[in-house]
């Protein structure tokens, strides 16, 4: 079957979704893993976790912890133990126990975390709290500022931030899963210049369970933009795939496009009409809401500039910026994650976290308010505008 692997010393089938993680004899590569995030990410994969299945062709009677150690070498029995306990290995489906004792048929499924390394450097940063506790934290993220380092640029991001926070201010630390590319914690992201709701882990069950959410599309995300023109549909599914840029010119590498080869990924966004505006002078604009349902780089950007709608002050994809009356310059985009719904990871009680927007784009909604012929639109599904402080 695709994926499967068997080799001298293999005493079960070994097979792996993603395909290519295993040695020979079913030990995990850790090159193999290290690859497949890297990978996932240069797709645009945003909730990609590396995982594996074993299915043991007799008894072992070994515990599950210890029988993973044989196939982890990267990761030691107490981090396995971690692993299992957050909710990383399932038998037969369900969520298994490090004492777990193997028999023949059994069917192991393990998420595989990057194997560790590297730290990062704390910075003061400001940094707005939505909500904090011993396993997560919630901020409301600012535009002009990435999540984690990369490339170039290793700091002035929120890992940094964050990092300086937990040392100085509250407590704790950023879940170690993810530190091999320096993004421990991360179960999400934003761009550069997207504001808004984003979740970290403080723990390795908080991060493992969230990115169970999140790969499951369990998670609720809502994003508010003001975008150029129209958007006739009051209510439409975006349903287009994507993949990278294919041209080699420079700045192109960031970007992605609707693909409809191989390479573009299943991407799907909810679009809800808000306000559709239109200003003395003809020019057009619309708030949308926007629903993710699945987390591509780029992906609600990409959308809606492939429908005619680019976001204001997205030059990346065709949005133009634009200066208000009172010579306010709006030139970042429009785009800002106004709420975040999860289930707790630890408690498992549902969680809502819902952010203002940031103060340039509140002054863009109030000056189109007040000089636009306005239409409010009530899309079914949508959330109360009331909720992110808007009117």
């Amino acid at each position: 079957m695709p994926g499967e692997r068997t080799g001298s010393g293999c005493e079960d089938r070994c097979e792996e979704p993603g395909g290519g993680l295993l040695l020979p004899g079913g030990k995990v590569d850790p090159d193999a893993v290290r690859a497949a995030y890297e990978r996932a990410i240069a797709e645009g994969s945003e909730d990609f976790l590396a995982t594996v299945r074993f299915e043991l062709q007799r008894d072992l009677k070994s515990r599950l912890d210890k029988y993973l150690v044989s196939r982890v070498a990267f990761m030691s029995r107490s981090g396995l133990q971690r692993l299992i306990d957050g909710g990383g290995a399932t038998v037969n489906g369900r969520p298994g126990k490090a004492s777990t004792k193997l028999r023949g048929g059994d069917v192991v499924e393990l998420v595989i975390p990057p194997p560790p390394s590297g730290e990062i450097t704390p910075e003061e940063i400001p940094l707005d709290v939505l909500f904090e506790d011993d396993h997560l934290i919630v901020l409301n993220k600012r535009p002009d500022i990435i999540v984690h380092p990369a490339r170039s640029e290793l700091s002035g991001t929120l890992i940094n931030a964050l990092a300086w926070r937990f040392r100085h201010v509250s407590s704790g630390e950023l879940s170690p899963v993810g530190e091999e590319f320096a993004r421990p914690g991360v179960v999400h992201r934003l761009d550069r210049n997207t504001s808004g709701c984003i979740v970290f882990a403080k723990s390795e069950e908080a991060h493992w369970k969230l990115g169970r959410q999140f790969e499951r599309r369990t998670v609720d995300k809502r994003y508010l933009a003001i975008v150029h023109g129209h958007v006739s549909d009051d209510h439409r599914v975006i349903d287009l795939p994507l993949g990278p840029h294919p041209s080699k010119a420079k700045g192109a590498r960031e970007k992605r496009v609707v693909r409809w080869d191989d390479l573009g990924k299943p991407s799907v966004t909810i679009c809800r009409v808000r306000c559709r505006y239109t200003l003395g002078d003809g020019r057009r604009f619309t708030l949308v809401e926007l629903e993710l349902k699945t987390g591509r780089t780029h992906q609600i950007r990409v959308h809606l500039s492939y429908l005619g709608h680019p976001i204001v002050g997205d030059d990346m994809y065709g949005g133009r910026a634009l200066e208000l009356s009172d010579g306010t310059l709006v030139d970042t985009q429009m785009l800002h994650a106004a709420l975040l719904a999860i289930e707790h990871p630890i408690t498992s009680e549902p969680a809502v976290f819902t952010a203002p927007p940031r103060e340039q784009m509140r002054a863009m909604i109030a000056w189109l308010g007040g000089s636009a012929a306005r239409e409010d639109v009530h899309a079914e599904g949508s959330v109360p505008l009331a909720r992110f402080g808007l009117g």
